[in-house]
């Protein structure tokens, strides 16, 4: 998916690894806690995803970047009560419902199952194709996992759907099963900090940052939960070290191509499985960088693998549409308006300038965060650049 994003693939799986076992050991040894770090999906969706909105690599990166030091400057100064509460919930809800439909739709590209027609409409592509069939077995291989509760279904199914590509030509089979690991200098340092700055990039800045901040503090409260570690209070002792590392590793990942470094929802298998302190984070980081040796075999898994997957995690964010109040029309928005213009900065500018209009329509301007219309202003300003 990185690949789509103009990077070289075998530098990025290195970084990828380098980054995993850096960010996840951090943690471990910091917090003692059994959390593991990795580029946040969401992220990595955007981005692969920046050369049909004119965006460059470097100022993607760039944007990361100045969303981690944001992150930074709220986990140190002990911020996170306040910013929880400046974005309305209700915008944070839709978004992350259009997010989900936007990663699905991403998905089904990848296996052609969804493609552009030359009147720029979405429609079925040819379902007789190899990608088509790969990734359609590959679609009913999770869902029958799912159902079965077996565990690892995910990564099955890439093995599977691989294996399946190789005599249909999808799958290009490596050279060599061990492999020196590509150099790392493709990526390093790639980023346009200041070009990043410019103000139309506002909306792009509150997209990685929304996800990567209430995604971390929702993951890290929910494993911290099933392990009995909350408070009377529902918090977890210490999460501020948890925020400090996660939002430190946004920051260096950008500057080596990294999408958003964040603490990973898949850290609750390891607590299920008895994993309490650091050494469990360790094993993980262990594990990982054994697989600088075998980089050819990761290499040789095609996209449309791993569509599937990307499909379904997008149907699984769906599951915040629940709480979505259709009625409210600022709601709606972010959600409709995210997968229609195939954009999720516009979702998030149309959403938050319509909660702003309707609430002061409705003389309820008071109950709105200051902070709000600051960030009210910049979506406007981003909007008409779209004029």
């Amino acid at each position: 998916m990185l690949e789509q994003a103009g990077l070289v693939r075998g530098a990025v799986l290195t970084m990828l690894i380098i980054a995993v076992v850096a960010c996840s050991v951090a943690m471990a040894l910091y917090t003692n806690r059994p959390f593991c770090l990795a580029p946040g999906m969401s992220s990595v969706a955007i981005l692969s995803s920046i050369d049909s909105i004119g965006m460059t690599p470097e100022v993607a990166f760039g944007i990361i970047f100045w969303e981690g030091v944001i992150f930074v400057i709220i986990s140190f100064a002990g911020l996170r009560n306040i910013i929880a509460t400046a974005i309305p919930a209700s915008i944070k809800i839709a978004l992350s419902g259009g997010i989900g439909l936007y990663i699905a739709l991403i998905g089904l590209k990848s296996g052609g199952i969804v493609v552009s027609s030359q009147s720029n409409t979405l429609i079925f592509g040819d379902l007789s194709t190899p990608k088509a069939l790969m990734f359609g077995i590959g679609f009913l291989l999770v869902l029958i996992f799912e159902a079965r509760k077996i565990k690892g279904s995910m990564i099955l199914s890439i093995i599977i759907v691989t294996i399946i590509g190789i005599p249909l030509g999808v799958t290009q089979l490596p050279t060599h099963l061990f492999n020196v690991p590509s150099g790392i200098s493709d990526v390093t340092l790639r980023i346009d900090i200041l070009g990043a700055l410019r103000p139309e990039y506002l909306p792009w800045l509150l997209t990685f940052f929304v996800p990567d901040f209430f995604g971390t503090m929702g993951i890290i409260l929910g494993v911290a939960n099933q392990a009995g570690w909350l408070d009377e209070n529902g918090d977890m002792p210490g999460i501020e070290k948890c925020f400090k590392v996660d939002s430190l590793s946004t920051v260096a990942g950008s500057l080596f191509c990294m999408p958003v470094m964040t603490t990973y929802l898949e850290s609750a298998s390891g607590v299920e499985d008895g994993g309490r302190t650091g050494l469990t984070a360790l094993t993980t980081s262990g594990l990982f960088a054994l697989m600088l040796l075998f980089t050819p075999l990761a290499l040789m898994v095609p996209g449309v693998a791993t569509g599937p997957v990307l499909t379904i995690i997008g149907f699984q964010m769906l599951s915040s549409m629940r709480s979505v109040d259709y009625s409210d029309k600022t709601e709606f928005i972010a959600v409709a308006m995210t997968i229609l213009t195939y954009n999720i900065a516009n979702g998030m500018a149309l959403s938050i300038v319509s909660y702003l209009i309707l609430k002061l329509a409705a003389g309820k301007g008071k109950e709105v965060p200051k902070s709000m219309y600051v960030i009210g202003v910049c979506m406007l300003f981003y909007l008409y650049t779209l004029v």
